[in-house]
């Protein structure tokens, strides 16, 4: 196809995000495109299709960060960067990340594709992994790693969720320091005492100036 991927899924994710299912064609797609809907037909059998992609292509997206705290020489480390690997895809594909945790059932997908869900399994496994190894390196209390995940991934998935919807008064760097900080605080609940007793309070005054 003439037209580049990359320029179908955007504007398939502008389109999305501001129209909705409901508002959501091929026709409109195709203007946005630059091309002929007869054209894009040629390649997706429907607007569902277009989307099962953009969320395909999200969770590529967010593996390919995340593989990037594999480079970390220690559980620890890994682990750090595995959170810093999210953030930074959620704020860098801000479109991406919304379409991610859209239902499928609100973008009009009865069952997730067989490719979308192994991503998404090979995510959920990421995050027991690195959770796992921190427990028995004896940075967090031994615990379930599948409900330690959940709770990690709660956290920062609401503080970022909040952050997009612009229910934070705080540009970037300074979400970026709440997102740290308020991580440390959930962390230090679930470290052992000994790295507890390593983790330093410190916060950046900056953070004063944010308001929820």
């Amino acid at each position: 196809m003439a037209t580049k991927r990359e320029d179908i899924l955007n504007s398939a994710c502008d389109l999305y995000l501001a129209e909705g299912l409901e508002g959501f064609s091929m026709r409109q797609l195709a203007r946005r495109v630059g091309v002929t809907a007869p054209a894009l037909y040629r390649h997706y059998e429907n607007k569902e299709a277009v989307l099962a992609e953009v969320v395909g292509e999200a969770y590529e997206r967010l593996l390919r960060y995340l593989s990037r705290a594999l480079e970390g020489d220690t559980p620890v480390e890994r682990f750090r960067r595995a959170g810093r690997a999210y953030l930074d895809f959620a704020l860098e594909n801000a479109r991406l990340y919304q379409m991610l945790y859209a239902s499928r059932d609100v973008l009009g997908m009865e069952r997730m594709s067989e490719e979308a869900r192994s991503q998404a399994c090979a995510i959920g496994q990421f995050w027991r992994d690195r959770v796992r190894e921190v427990m028995d390196a004896g940075f967090l209390e031994e615990a379930d790693p599948e409900q330690v995940a959940v709770t990690l991934w709660s956290h920062a998935h609401g503080l970022i969720a909040l952050h997009l919807r612009g229910m934070l008064e705080a540009d970037e760097e300074a979400f970026r320091n709440l997102y740290v900080a308020s991580t440390r605080r959930v962390l230090r609940g679930l470290a052992t005492d000994g790295a507890r007793s390593r983790m330093s309070e410190r916060e950046d005054p900056r953070l004063e100036s944010v308001r929820e």
